[in-house]
């Protein structure tokens, strides 16, 4: 971790509104990251990222802007739990109160919520099991092939586990001369 520290620098977590984050959050799952971003540029292009704008947004407009059935569905769910109040007030919520409080609208799970926390909201103390990437470097680094093995891997990092997740995901990075090698 000594080595991933000195090679990337300081973690970079950082806060961002509530609303635009979760859409794009759901924008992003299970796809690439340039396939998130040309979706939420189209996004952008036919409504701003308010919950009014998206609460009454018609689904085949968002569908258009390349969003799937779910997605847009789901967009729109968490357009209508944002008006009526729900992403109040999460700031001053625990972790686990403010997952217990997204994990309610349909299309958030557990790792959105993480995420959000993460990179939202600044919480420095989250381990995000669930999340392929940092299984994977865990694996990689330190041997960890079971959710208990991370998870027990998780206390070292206390209380900055986001941090430590943030550079586990460094380590996957390809270096940029490497990535156009073969061999």
């Amino acid at each position: 971790m000594a080595a991933l520290c000195a090679r990337h620098g300081p973690a970079r977590l950082s806060r961002r509104r509530p609303f635009p984050a979760l859409v794009g959050a759901i924008v992003s799952q299970q796809i690439s990251g340039k396939a998130a971003a040309s979706i939420a540029a189209r996004l952008r292009t036919l409504y701003p990222i308010t919950a009014a704008a998206l609460a009454t947004a018609h689904p085949m407009r968002l569908r258009s802007a390349g969003l799937s059935r779910a997605k847009a569905r789901y967009i729109r769910e968490l357009a209508k739990f944002a008006r009526a109040g729900g992403l109040k007030g999460l700031s001053k919520l625990s972790d686990d109160a403010i997952v217990a409080r997204l994990t309610e609208v349909n299309g958030i799970g557990v790792w959105t919520a993480e995420m959000f926390l993460m990179f939202s909201l600044g919480r420095t103390d989250v381990w995000p099991v669930l999340d392929g990437g940092v299984q994977r470097a865990a694996r990689q680094l330190y041997s960890c092939t079971t959710r208990e093995e991370l998870t027990e891997l998780g206390e070292r990092f206390r209380p900055f586990r986001s941090h430590a997740a943030w550079y586990l995901w460094r380590s996957l990075d390809v270096p940029v001369a490497a990535a156009g090698e073969e061999g």
